[in-house]
């Protein structure tokens, strides 16, 4: 079992229903997913439809499966836009869509070790959320993760995770990730 979901069952599940007033464990916010996601506009711009062949394209996508634990799925355009000289169907993007175990380790890794190793971290912004209990946060580059090799990294690129949660707002939601132990700016 992952060591941050023993603790939610052990630590934080009786601190919300104190904290929420409901005794019913089944209507307690939990974590349902983490989406982490990233934008490779430069790759597109340099190369254009051949992007997956771009040197920047294949760092990334290494990258994200080493962070994660999993193989990312290649995002396309879904609109043209000739400013940005892109077109409908060209690869733009990275994302893994985080559940159950895998969810939670890297949740765990995020918070231990991860946001902690940021260059002048103070905290995370506590106004992140988006109204309906879920967070959003974004790490100017994949660097700060111990399993990625920073002689190996080539081109900086950062990186949107976003916390999805059953909470049904957002005070209901910084309580839950606060308690997880999410290091939130006072």
């Amino acid at each position: 079992m992952a060591r941050l979901l023993e603790r939610y069952r052990q630590d934080v599940m009786p601190k919300l229903k104190t904290e929420l007033g409901r005794p019913n464990p089944m209507s307690l916010p939990k974590l349902d997913k983490i989406v982490v996601s990233i934008g490779l506009g430069k790759a597109v711009a340099e190369s254009g439809n051949k992007a997956r062949e771009n040197k920047r394209f294949a760092e990334a996508e290494s990258a994200l499966a080493t962070v994660t634990g999993q193989k990312p799925l290649v995002c396309k355009a879904r609109k043209s836009v000739s400013n940005f000289k892109l077109r409908q169907g060209y690869d733009v993007g990275l994302k893994v869509t985080l559940r159950g175990r895998r969810m939670y380790e890297f949740l765990d890794r995020l918070i231990s070790l991860a946001v902690p190793r940021v260059r002048d971290f103070r905290g995370l912004n506590p106004g992140g959320f988006d109204g309906r209990g879920n967070y959003g946060m974004g790490l100017t580059e994949y660097g700060v993760f111990p399993e990625i090799n920073p002689d190996k990294v080539t081109f900086q690129q950062g990186m949107n995770i976003t916390i999805c949660t059953t909470a049904r707002n957002d005070g209901e939601a910084r309580l839950l990730l606060t308690l997880l132990g999410m290091p939130f700016r006072s």
